[in-house]
């Protein structure tokens, strides 16, 4: 099974470039059958630019989350508190064998939908 996430294209960018090997969720899917992520970046290239199959989704408190895997984060850590505030744990999904596609593909042409707030299911 696999899920669309929103991903900022600077992230985005990075998980293609192996910098970033983990995205960061306050929130997680509930399935456990996910087993890929297809990856929409966000304006201004408002596309599905790839995808990247779960190596495993690490749930913990945030400054134990941040100490484990923070060298592979791809982010800094004023913008892994920011993006955290108000949780006391957080998700991490770690990124395995990610696949940039070769032609960015439309959202609405490709699956019918509009870009998830989070993210959304495509079975």
């Amino acid at each position: 099974m696999k899920i669309l996430l929103s991903i900022k294209p600077e992230f985005a960018n990075k998980i293609f470039d192996g910098s970033k090997k983990f995205e960061f969720r306050r929130s997680i899917f509930k399935n456990n059958k996910v087993k890929t992520v297809v990856v929409y970046a966000s304006a201004p290239v408002s596309k599905v630019i790839g995808e990247f199959d779960i190596e495993q989704v690490h749930k913990m408190e945030l400054n134990k989350l941040w100490n484990e895997i923070k060298k592979a984060s791809g982010i800094s850590k004023d913008f892994y508190d920011l993006y955290f505030t108000g949780k006391i744990e957080g998700f991490a999904i770690q990124v395995k064998n990610p696949q940039l596609y070769k032609n960015a593909r439309n959202l609405k042409e490709e699956y019918g939908m509009v870009p998830p707030q989070s993210f959304a299911y495509l079975g």
